[in-house]
């Protein structure tokens, strides 16, 4: 699938966030079954285009719906010139190839000091890594979270290229979701 196949045009709801967590003003979009459909995979995907003419990058992440939803960060907000709450056009399609994911600096540390994990690890595809990344973030307790990169790095020191019996979509598991929408009252 190239990216001009993934490509779709929609109109959708800017939505604020129940909870916005520890970080600045943000938005999100639930993209639309359609939309969602055109993209390559079901788990994290990024993707880029335009949002009311404003270019835009950013990871399409799963809802657990067989969808995805975006997160439109404060500047790009304030880019848009769109109040929450309103519709804006967006024109999107997945990139033409994957940028190479951020790895989370416990993930780094440990890769380093396993040699045999390391190598497996540059030996996989940016998918895979990507969805090595997603798994071991995607834990709720920092507890959890360290046992999954001990883990991740017995796998890849023993070879293994792809996390097993992670859904990246979230639709089995039920380990991913959309952000809840506040009250659009304000009330919560």
């Amino acid at each position: 699938m190239t990216a001009q196949d993934s490509r779709s045009q929609f109109e959708a709801q800017l939505l604020s966030p129940r909870e916005h967590g520890n970080s600045d003003a943000w938005a999100f979009v639930i993209l639309p079954k359609a939309a969602s459909a055109k993209l390559p995979r079901r788990g994290r995907v990024t993707v880029e285009g335009r949002i009311n003419d404003q270019y835009f990058q950013a990871l399409a992440e799963p809802d657990g719906q067989k969808s995805h939803w975006l997160k439109i960060d404060e500047q790009l907000l304030e880019k848009l010139g769109a109040p929450i709450g309103e519709m804006a056009r967006f024109d999107l399609n997945a990139m033409a190839q994957e940028p190479e994911p951020q790895v989370p600096a416990e993930l780094s540390e440990a890769l380093k000091v396993s040699p045999e994990a390391l190598a497996t690890w540059q030996d996989t595809t940016t998918v895979a890594r990507l969805d090595w990344i997603h798994w071991i973030t995607s834990a709720k307790q920092a507890k959890t979270r360290a046992k999954r990169i001990i883990d991740a790095c017995d796998m890849l020191s023993s070879g293994k290229k792809r996390v097993c019996c992670f859904d990246s979509s979230g639709y089995y598991s039920k380990a991913f979701s959309a952000p809840r929408a506040a009250d659009p009252a304000g009330q919560g």
